[in-house]
């Protein structure tokens, strides 16, 4: 099985600590292949950079050359995952919606601790989009921008430690999903530092992923998602001369 996990901005390493935590969980045989946009915002913070991500993503994976049994978007509230439902035949899974759907197994409530409190409409909209908000507790910005997470991960798990117990004393949360790709790899610690469970979204989507291709299921075809007419786009794939940076 092998596996597109694309990330939303174009920062190769926070691709690499995206892949890596998905090689995590991967079963055997499962090929996790990181793509990273040629196009695009370094950090994804905002409506515009959501909307510019949602072309890159699907940039990055029509343009990729090799085998995939399903695509993994990499992004916590990002638009895009429908226009990539439309646009492929094999299961598509946004993080953000892995990881709230795997909580509700786990708890009653569940809380998002994010990055920036700009980003929190984002994550409520995608939420309620998908259906999930009724049991979403409540979403909390660490105030770290994105790119912070990785030059000081100490730093990082301590605000994101301290919005997850006011999230569990305040919000009465019972599982805290962490709400940005960048914080892949940091479940473990804020789960020590909580007492609760902790989601990985990118961990969760992997595991999501395989059980759809496992099952041989994949996005119905017969109204909202159906494949996009057939017509002339000018300039897509945006560089078809390039090749996807991976």
């Amino acid at each position: 099985m092998h596996i597109l996990v694309v990330n939303v901005n174009t920062t190769a390493s926070v691709t690499d600590a995206i892949a890596a935590s998905a090689r995590e969980v991967a079963a055997p045989g499962t090929e996790i292949v990181g793509l990273t946009p040629c196009f695009g915002a370094e950090s994804v913070e905002g409506n515009l950079e959501s909307y510019l991500a949602a072309v890159g993503v699907a940039d990055a994976v029509a343009r990729h050359d090799g085998p995939f049994d399903a695509v993994i978007q990499a992004g916590y509230g990002e638009h895009g995952r429908e226009g990539l439902q439309e646009m492929l035949d094999v299961p598509v899974v946004d993080i953000t919606e892995a990881a709230a759907a795997t909580a509700m197994y786990l708890g009653h409530r569940y809380s998002v601790v994010t990055t920036l409190d700009r980003t929190v409409p984002l994550i409520e909209d995608r939420l309620l989009l998908a259906g999930l908000d009724r049991r979403c507790a409540s979403v909390r910005a660490s105030g770290l921008a994105v790119l912070e997470l990785e030059q000081d991960p100490d730093a990082a798990v301590t605000a994101i430690v301290a919005q997850a117990r006011r999230a569990v004393t305040d919000d009465h949360a019972e599982v805290i999903c962490l709400g940005c790709g960048g914080m892949a790899g940091l479940h473990e610690r804020v789960r020590a530092e909580t007492g609760v469970p902790v989601v990985d979204g990118v961990q969760a989507a992997v595991t999501v992923a395989e059980s759809l291709v496992r099952l041989g299921l994949s996005t119905s075809k017969s109204r909202t998602y159906a494949a996009p007419r057939k017509k002339s786009i000018t300039g897509w794939p945006l560089a078809a001369g390039e090749g996807n940076r991976s």
